[in-house]
């Protein structure tokens, strides 16, 4: 796993030990940067259920302004450090060490784009969208990546589902307001 483009390009990330995280492909990362290319530079971006944190690190070596990564495990939060240490991207990134939910109830802070890859058939992403939803700025971006046979709400607040794309064993599945269509 590494870092696609930008100042970080290149950059080999380390992964958490065990099998609880499983990292997005090469093929769906580079589908989701694709989708949102020209959003990224001056972002600010939510990588929820960051796992190592390779999707808001793509984010920020292609020129976010800042990054929040949200995981409850331990060993997903060591690796998510140990990564922005040696991209050296950690000055405009927080790590937050909390449960998915519980950082949407409480955290104020307004994303444009989010970023959501939790585990698999968890219907996390279902529960997550709702509070989610009042946290993306109006042109924002919601991006969740899904086993393929799952299938997500059509809305979520006034987010509506707008593209699906498949890749290999995954789902990339987009929501944006509607006046973004």
């Amino acid at each position: 796993m590494r870092v696609i483009t930008g100042t970080a390009r290149g950059r080999r990330l380390v992964t958490p030990a065990g099998l609880a995280t499983r990292p997005t492909s090469e093929m769906a990362k580079e589908a989701i940067f694709s989708i949102i290319q020209f959003e990224v530079e001056g972002s600010m971006v939510l990588d929820l259920f960051a796992g190592s944190g390779q999707l808001g690190i793509e984010a920020l070596s292609r020129g976010a302004r800042g990054a929040v990564f949200v995981d409850s495990a331990r060993a997903a939060v060591e690796a998510i450090e140990q990564n922005l240490a040696f991209t050296g991207l950690g000055r405009n990134a927080r790590v937050m060490p909390v449960e998915a939910m519980a950082f949407l109830r409480s955290y104020r802070e307004i994303f444009d784009i989010a970023l959501l890859d939790p585990p698999y058939q968890k219907g996390l992403i279902e529960e997550a969208l709702p509070l989610l939803a009042q946290k993306v700025s109006p042109g924002g971006i919601i991006i969740c990546e899904t086993e393929r046979g799952e299938t997500l709400p059509a809305a979520a607040g006034d987010f509506t589902r707008k593209k699906e794309y498949r890749y290999g064993k995954a789902k990339v599945t987009t929501y944006r307001r509607e006046e973004e269509a």
